[in-house]
């Protein structure tokens, strides 16, 4: 029954465009496909999905389908049709559309707990690797966010401190950072080996990317681990090999660990600060501290390390690294809010927005930033609070706003599993700083591609609140906000994608009749983008610029339809149904 009802579906939409798929048929497949796999007619979907006349279809709705074959492979670890189920995830991996397999994986990595994390992250990491390598856009930000996404979830597992520990390995956390290495390798050999050819920009972005997860690394799980001793033993160390291979992928993308060491702290810094949103407290210091006990205790990739210091110093990096020491010695959430009173205390953080937006120094930019996440780690939930209202209104700044947001959503996460209640950032209070962020500063008419950072950080901010908190409990006062929020957000939201693809499609068709005539004369082009002028280069380089912007419209697009789905299952749902979306 289950098997001639999906394929029911699928010959009424063989005959659609795919632009005429509607959000029925997509949940009418999903629900059709969930019931063969339940009774068991693997074969046969099997023969549906590979069947080249349902190519279009599987590409569209196939990914709902990899939930339901994943859980089969975790709970029926004896059933004979595996291999089925295996072949059925690998054929779903190549034929469907990668952006959505790709937010749908990363749904599937975040789900589990305890000994899960480790069983779904060692399933998942190839299919993850295969998609993220499938994209041709914006590859650093999908790669970022997967590696952000298996660390947090890594990081939850219990690091084994004895050899015993170690080698039964009852969490999993040994075997993961070994597939993880292999995960990441082929993204450090694209830095290395697309120097010169690719964009220069894309390049760096993916660079920042894997520098930031090697120090995520570093603090977790290399910090609280433990080592064997320097012998033939240390060679079967699974954490050993993984804190070797991590300094070897800081050397490899430019950032070899001995410049690191010797300038952490001293008079001038010769390499990039990062942004450690997901972090919480003094992520840098743990970080540095770890390498630094790697290197000089445990002897790793000791033989790379020269004897040379730089002594040269700015006067913003002396304030800087002043304002460092004298946060180190203060206690986290300490700082109580009255300080923000004082004008001179509420000029530092403003002071840092400063110098991270507007310093031509980027390692001051980027070290100001990790201050700021420090500074604001020292306040007290009052102190947030007031901060956040304050840079969300004068910042200016998308980049900035997005650190802000994210910001918001780590606080709100320890509110919601604290006991006793925090007003700041749960019901009325936290709704009055929703306000400043989940809204367009001009509607629909708003620039995107310049708000795209804080637009794609209020969306994550509010698939979290929609996933966490339940109508029913409506901790966050989100559900009785939401109307509001629709009209002031989401609906804006939709007409500015509609305007800016319909705008950057005609572009880039202008520029490619204009590359016609450009070949034929060799000059370079120009192409006007929201009232701007992109600088005169390649017609083939200002294609990518275009279809860049185009990419970041659909993952934009992709994240907005997805926090409406969740909204309308949490909206439609018993109480009993939302358990299994938690």
């Amino acid at each position: 029954m289950a098997v001639e009802e999906l394929q029911s579906i699928i010959k009424r939409c063989q005959i659609l465009e795919e632009q005429d798929f509607k959000e029925e048929d997509f949940g009418l497949f999903q629900l059709a496909g969930q019931r063969c796999i339940d009774e068991g007619h693997i074969e046969q979907l099997l023969e549906i999905i590979q069947n080249e006349k349902n190519k279009v279809i599987i590409n569209n709705m196939g990914w709902n389908l990899v939930g339901p074959v994943v859980r089969c492979l975790l709970w029926n670890k004896e059933d004979e049709k595996r291999k089925h189920y295996f072949l059925m995830l690998d054929l779903l991996v190549k034929l469907c559309n990668p952006k959505e397999l790709l937010l749908g994986l990363l749904e599937l990595i975040e789900e589990p707990s305890g000994k899960q994390i480790s069983q779904i992250i060692l399933l998942l990491l190839q299919p993850l690797q295969t998609v993220i390598q499938k994209l041709r856009n914006n590859k650093a930000y999908s790669v970022g966010l997967a590696l952000s996404t298996l660390w947090s979830q890594l990081s939850l597992l219990p690091v084994p401190y004895s050899k015993e520990q170690i080698q039964t390995d009852d969490y999993g956390l040994c075997q993961c950072c070994k597939a993880l290495i292999e995960f990441t390798k082929p993204f450090v050999e694209e830095v290395i080996n697309d120097k010169e050819n690719s964009v220069e920009s894309e390049n760096e972005k993916l660079k920042d990317e894997l520098l930031k997860f090697c120090f995520k690394s570093l603090k977790c799980p290399l910090l609280t681990a433990q080592f064997f001793e320097q012998s033939k033993e240390a060679g079967n160390d699974p954490l050993r090999c993984f804190a070797s291979e991590i300094i070897g992928f800081l050397s490899a993308i430019g950032h070899p660990f001995p410049k690191m060491i010797f300038n952490h702290g001293r008079k001038k810094k010769t390499w990039d600060y990062l942004e450690f949103e997901e972090e919480e407290d003094k992520q840098l210091a743990d970080s540095m501290a770890s390498l630094a006990y790697l290197v000089f205790v445990q002897g790793i990739r000791i033989d790379q390390l020269p004897m040379v210091l730089r002594t040269e110093e700015s006067v913003f990096s002396k304030g800087v690294d002043l304002l460092e020491n004298g946060l180190l010695r203060i206690e986290d959430n300490s700082l109580l809010h009255q300080y923000l009173e004082i004008k001179s205390f509420l000029t530092v953080p403003q002071g840092l927005v400063k110098v991270m937006t507007l310093c031509p120094i980027e390692t001051l930019r980027k070290k100001s930033l990790a201050m700021l996440q420090l500074y604001i780690n020292k306040l007290d939930s009052q102190g947030k609070y007031t901060l956040f209202r304050c840079l969300l209104n004068t910042s200016n700044h998308s980049g900035v706003e997005a650190f802000i947001i994210q910001n918001i959503k780590n606080q709100i996460d320890v509110s919601l599993k604290k006991t006793h209640d925090n007003k700041w950032f749960t019901g009325p209070q936290l709704i009055s700083l929703l306000d400043l962020v989940l809204f367009l500063p001009e509607g629909a008419e708003t620039d995107l591609l310049q708000n795209s950072d804080r637009i794609m950080a209020s969306l994550n901010l509010l698939r979290y609140l929609v996933i966490k908190d339940n109508e029913k409990d409506n901790q966050t006062g989100l559900w009785t906000e939401l109307g509001k929020i629709e009209n002031n957000f989401l609906k804006p939201l939709h007409t500015g994608l509609n305007m800016s693809k319909a705008h950057y499609e005609a572009e880039i068709k202008n520029s490619q009749e204009n590359s016609q005539d450009v070949q034929k004369s060799k000059d370079l082009c120009s192409v006007t983008v929201g009232g701007e002028e992109i600088p005169n280069m390649p017609p083939e380089m200002q294609l990518k610029v275009l279809h860049s912007a185009l990419f970041t419209f659909d993952l934009i697009e992709s994240v907005l339809a997805r926090v409406e789905e969740l909204i309308e299952i949490k909206t439609k749902s018993t109480p009993e149904e939302n358990i299994g979306i938690k």
